[in-house]
């Protein structure tokens, strides 16, 4: 039986697209920029987003983005774009020169659980004061 070989770069054919061999990794998510944390509060809150399930927290080039999974309502089932001449201009600016085709998701640092998130930040910040209540005064009895 022979073995059906993985398209590469350097493999495809003169006028051909990468996309004709892609699961279309590129329209089963998006990652926006966030704030780099700095505090345990900052943490929290990316705690926060985890926590609501089909996201994660990535660094790549020291820029820290939340990932939210979940495929373009515009995706057919041959991968293709169902909105291609009017797709939105994010999508017209997007190269294969550089997607992810040949890459499995390799990023500088990748949370997709609150507990790898909180550990990294009890690595990296200084320990977290605790809060005590205030002892209330008795009242004077006289």
């Amino acid at each position: 039986m022979a073995r059906k070989t993985r398209m590469t770069r350097e493999k495809l054919p003169p006028g051909e697209h990468l996309c004709s061999y892609c699961t279309a990794k590129c329209c089963r998510y998006f990652a926006l920029p966030i704030d780099t944390p700095t505090s345990w509060d900052d943490f929290d809150n990316m705690r926060w987003y985890i926590m609501h399930g089909r996201t994660s927290i990535f660094i790549d080039g020291g820029t820290w983005y939340l990932l939210v999974y979940g495929d373009c309502k515009n995706l057919l089932p041959d991968n293709r774009c169902g909105v291609y001449d009017t797709r939105p201009a994010i999508c017209r600016s997007y190269s294969t020169d550089n997607c992810e085709y040949e890459v499995g998701g390799c990023y500088d640092k990748f949370f997709e659980a609150p507990e790898q998130l909180w550990e990294y930040a009890e690595a990296i910040l200084p320990p977290r004061k605790i809060k005590r209540e205030k002892a209330t005064a008795l009242p004077v009895l006289n």
